[in-house]
């Protein structure tokens, strides 16, 4: 299976925080599926991590150390691509964050099973796996 993974669920497993859940952390493990970060990911981590946020761990490392993390542990890049960027119009208003809606429209259009943490981000399709 091809598994993209939402911002929150890629940064809790490189950097193995306790709020990764048993289902998502077994799923990466497991040797039959394929690992995709979005390119919209690292963005998302990049700006918010230099952002003044309420905690130190919203995102607890930089957009280029998330990168390294992620090309170490062996997962896919996906480029986010004009028609992805585009596919975000045709989602429903469910959602504000612009970093999720991305990453949502790139799942469906390519297709990957995203893994979220997010009941709302999940509520766009049922291919979308909340753990």
């Amino acid at each position: 299976m091809r598994l993209l993974l939402d911002t929150h669920i890629a940064l809790w497993a490189i950097v193995a925080d306790a709020r990764l859940p048993r289902q998502a952390e077994d799923l990466i493990a497991d040797q039959n599926n394929v690992v995709v970060i979005s390119a919209a990911s690292v963005w998302e981590i990049t700006i918010k991590h230099a952002l003044p946020r309420g905690l130190p761990t919203d995102m607890p490392v930089s957009g280029p150390d998330a990168l390294a993390y992620f090309k170490a542990a062996g997962y896919d890049l996906l480029a986010v691509t004009a028609e992805h960027a585009a596919a975000v119009a045709t989602l429903p208003d469910l959602h504000r964050d612009p970093f999720d809606r991305l990453i949502v429209a790139q799942a469906l259009q390519e297709p990957l099973r995203l893994i979220t943490h997010d009941p709302t981000v999940k509520a766009y399709s049922d291919s979308i796996l909340l753990v």
